[in-house]
């Protein structure tokens, strides 16, 4: 485990995995759908997400649960501009997530100032343009296609290193196209085009992930389905519903931070928020340790 997880130009230096909570303002997310659609909601739960312990918060109008349909671009603005700019107004951290151009330039102005597009700039060739002009952070994220069909696209002889050299291009792409490469952060997508085994081989190759892309990683599992899949009693048994997974994506959290992941975004603030404090005190103590050690030698 290194304890070095990079730093993203134009972030906060939080000195640890940072938590990112998830607003979504959408009427069919798979865990939280409708319970924050007005931007009155929308805003008040972001502000908890904080006062829990959020570092930063992903405001997001648009499901991409496995086969969800797009929502127009003129009613996922409707949704997310009002949410993101009450929250920048209140000193808020905030991160927009979408994979239109437009959606995040318009973000942007509002007072966002992280993009976080599940499809690595792919889904809209205006994205990467439109974040290399406004010199934002860019979240690439691994991904095959769109939420309707990507089960479909989860077949893999080598998932880290076929998702590690997709990622590389997304990479590349983004760089030759002006985004600057100390602004983008990595994430490997779990859940999106992956079953089960593939997101925890992702999750045992975080060490790999981060080494061979040299790029800060973004870890989101909050309440995905691969953790439902962990916790049923058997293969053909019903997985707990997302409410029921947060225990499991506080565990996430801690073997991410161990692994020097920079940040994980989840629903459920408080125990992650937990989980990074004793994560970041045991590599504290690691590191104390191996100083005094190199002392007495």
């Amino acid at each position: 485990m290194s304890a070095s997880r990079g730093q993203v130009s134009g972030l906060p230096d939080w000195g640890r995995c940072a938590v990112m909570g998830v607003v979504n303002v959408t009427p069919d997310s798979f865990s939280d759908g409708g319970q924050w659609f007005d931007p009155e909601s929308a805003i008040k739960h972001g502000l908890d997400l904080v006062a829990q312990g959020a570092d930063l918060v992903d405001v997001g109008g648009e499901s991409t649960r496995p086969g969800a349909p797009r929502v127009s671009e003129a009613e996922e603005l409707r949704r997310v501009l009002p949410v993101v700019r009450g929250l920048a107004a209140e000193g808020v951290v905030v991160s927009v997530d979408t994979m239109r151009a437009g959606v995040a330039e318009r973000a942007l102005a509002q007072g966002a100032v992280l993009v976080n597009d599940v499809s690595g700039g792919l889904a809209d060739p205006a994205m990467v343009p439109a974040v290399a002009a406004a010199g934002s952070p860019f979240v690439v994220m691994h991904w095959r296609g769109q939420s309707i069909d990507m089960n479909n696209r989860a077949v893999y002889s080598d998932v880290t290193g076929e998702v590690v050299a997709e990622l590389r291009e997304s990479f590349e792409r983004a760089v030759a196209g002006g985004v600057d490469p100390e602004r983008i952060v990595i994430d490997p997508g779990l859940g999106f085009a992956k079953q089960a085994e593939h997101d925890l081989a992702l999750m045992a190759d975080l060490g790999r992930l981060r080494t061979e892309l040299g790029r800060p990683l973004l870890v989101a599992a909050s309440r995905k389905r691969f953790l439902g899949r962990v916790l049923a009693e058997r293969p053909d048994a019903p997985v707990p519903p997302a409410r029921e997974r947060d225990a499991a994506t506080a565990a996430i959290t801690a073997l991410s931070a161990r692994e020097g992941a920079w940040a994980v975004r989840v629903h459920e603030v408080r125990a992650s928020a937990d989980a990074v404090r004793v994560a970041h005190a045991v590599e504290r103590a690691g590191a104390d340790s191996a100083g005094e050690g190199r002392r007495a030698g």
